[in-house]
């Protein structure tokens, strides 16, 4: 969830002092908007489906077995948390209080 802080600024219109423009600002998009998340969905479904789909035959071994496919998950979902870090981290999203 998207932290929001505000920002009053006086609005330019002068003639009325009183009244104040609330700017908002959000950290960053939300994560199921951004492209990121897409590859990471993509790229976990493919790691599960190939482990799913590779078997050993005869004589050879599977060669890649579920406790490497999870750990490879585990690894592409650590680097997306810190890719939303970074994101978070110090971008804002500007928008205004239409009301």
């Amino acid at each position: 969830m998207a932290a929001s802080s505000e920002v009053t600024r006086p609005r330019v219109d002068r003639a009325d002092a009183g009244n104040l423009a609330v700017r908002r600002t959000t950290e960053t998009k939300a994560s199921f908007k951004t492209t990121e998340f897409f590859a990471f969905i993509v790229i976990v479904v493919a790691i599960l489906i190939s482990a799913a789909v590779i078997k050993g035959t005869g004589a050879h071994v599977d060669v890649f077995k579920a406790s490497q496919a999870w750990l490879y998950v585990a690894i592409v979902t650590a680097g997306y948390m810190i890719s939303r870090g970074l994101a978070k981290s110090g971008s804002r999203e500007p928008y205004t209080d239409e009301r």
